[in-house]
């Protein structure tokens, strides 16, 4: 934690540098008086729990959670960007340590600190935010400690003598056997204390200019007074410059047929024409005359199967099929049922995922089904009752899918048209808390489909 502080207040003091020089505005040397506030409460939830929890929970300590005191501290401007800051406060307050249990009164905490506060803005600003690190010592009931403060606040100017500042500050014990985690939240006034800096105004020059005669650079025939193009030779009718080219396309405007729109010369001037409004020239569109999209090359969506639905809305686009069926082939209803009739007849042995002979039968109805409709696809579901755990119903059912699976695979099915997976106990048909119910529940779907 220590490392990370010292890294960061160097990183501070680089940055602060570098701001500092873009102009010439330090703040004054000024002397505050504040009101602060002690917050261990909150600090010590956030290390317990988080600050999402605290904030979640809204478990910030309330003002009566909290130990009060007044604080003096002078202000002097480093650079423009970078002010110093020395505090010296007191309260009465009866837990300043981490992990000790309170004293059984309040006593005096003396403190001081010294930080530097790097300013986002200058003094020309009414308000000046600014983010701060330093370092501070502190003393009760006979003993020291140490802390770094990080923090940030801001500044609002009243006057050119006096201003508001408020700031929050996160304290971190060096000692934490003398000194706890908390936050410090601070509002003072300030006033500037000696004299003001004056910065002395600089003489304002005037130049002189003693006017030229007229003279014509181009030796176009126009003076540079009203010659809009004095470097360029020009005619009289277009002000001294030359013939316009307001497309930009290297063909002047006297002799382009399109002036407004950037064309190619053998085209006098107009851009590549687009016979078939399709938003693709006819030099790059393979079907011209045919409106298409350009992932074709300007040709229409190809509909490979012919069956009247384009390859991208066909989800069978090698097999003609209807617009019911998203272009794939209707499947007769008495086939559908006959898969799913098989499905009812394929058994397991009891908690295992061979497969039993007796369902040898009604899976070569399947394989001849799928011989038949070639291009169709099943989808294998395996599905347990509630028995046992959770986890391992799930895995069987997986198991079971894929027993089916491999059998059709095995029997000269193209694995890319079979898809397996298991949902345990997921989706019951029946009651779990019957035996015939269970029964059902243990079952493998088959869906036949394209």
């Amino acid at each position: 934690m220590k490392k990370i502080l010292v890294s960061s207040f160097a990183v501070f003091l680089l940055v602060a540098t570098t701001l500092g020089q873009s102009t010439n505005k330090v703040r004054p040397a000024a002397l505050g008086i504040s009101f602060f506030l002690n917050d261990y409460t909150t600090a010590q939830r956030i290390r317990s729990t988080s600050l999402s929890s605290v904030l979640a929970n809204k478990k910030w300590a309330k003002v009566n959670e909290m130990a009060p005191g007044l604080a003096l501290t002078y202000f002097k401007g480093i650079s423009n960007y970078v002010d110093f800051a020395g505090t010296l406060a007191t309260s009465f307050i009866n837990k300043p340590f981490t992990n000790r249990t309170a004293f059984s009164s309040d006593f005096l905490l003396m403190e001081a600190d010294a930080s530097l506060q790097l300013k986002l803005v200058t003094e020309d600003y009414w308000v000046q935010p600014h983010v701060s690190i330093g370092a501070g010592a502190q003393h009760i009931n006979g003993y020291f400690g140490a802390f770094i403060p990080v923090g940030a606040g801001f500044k609002v100017n009243l006057y050119d003598e006096a201003h508001l500042y408020f700031n929050s500050q996160y304290r971190v014990p060096v000692t934490q056997a003398t000194s706890g985690y908390r936050f410090v939240y601070n509002i003072g006034v300030a006033g500037v204390i000696g004299k003001k800096k004056v910065e002395p105004v600089k003489p304002v020059v005037i130049p002189v200019v003693i006017p030229e005669p007229p003279k014509d650079s181009d030796s176009d025939g126009v003076t540079d007074d009203k010659d809009k193009c004095p470097d360029v030779k020009g005619l009289v009718k277009y002000n001294g410059c030359p013939i316009p080219d307001s497309d930009k396309d290297g063909i002047n405007d006297e002799e382009d047929k399109c002036p407004t729109v950037a064309g190619l010369a053998k085209y006098q001037g107009c851009p590549i024409p687009d016979t078939d409004k399709d938003a693709i020239n006819d030099e790059e569109d393979k079907c011209p005359t045919v409106a298409g999209v350009a992932r074709y090359q300007g040709c229409p969506v190809p509909d490979t199967d012919k069956d009247g639905i384009n390859d991208e809305e066909d989800k069978c686009p090698t097999v003609p099929g209807i617009a019911a069926n998203n272009g794939c082939p209707e499947v007769a209803k008495e086939t559908v049922k006959k898969v799913e009739y098989s499905a009812t007849m394929v058994l397991f042995e009891t908690g295992s995922a061979k497969l039993l002979k007796a369902s040898f039968g009604p899976l070569n109805d399947v394989v001849k089904v799928l011989n038949t409709e070639k291009s169709s696809k099943l989808s294998i579901e395996g599905y347990a009752d509630n028995v046992g755990d959770a986890e391992f119903n799930l895995q069987l059912s997986n198991e079971r899918a894929a027993s089916v699976k491999a059998y059709l695979i095995e029997k000269g099915i193209e694995e890319g048209r079979l898809t397996s997976k298991g949902f345990g106990e997921e989706k019951p048909v029946a009651d779990n808390n019957t035996t015939e119910g269970r029964r059902k529940n243990r079952r493998v779907n088959m869906i036949l489909g394209y």
